[in-house]
């Protein structure tokens, strides 16, 4: 299982509309997807915040979503 707390350095990088380069995907240890639509690069950001802090608060048990 993969975990935040793995690593010292972590990087991500939004992709374009027409995704990332081959160069960039054959480098990345690990490749996430938020799906087939194409977001802004602002929601996107967001998104990817929102899904972090959702992850740390279920890890720590803070009640984050609904029982």
């Amino acid at each position: 299982d993969f975990s935040l707390h793995q690593s010292s350095n972590l990087t991500f990088i939004i992709g374009g509309a027409f995704g990332l380069s081959s160069e960039i995907l054959q480098k990345a240890q690990i490749k996430i997807a938020l799906g087939l639509m194409t977001f802004p690069h602002l929601m996107v950001r967001a998104i990817l915040l929102e899904q972090l802090y959702r992850a740390e608060s279920i890890i720590a048990r803070h009640p984050y979503h609904k029982e």
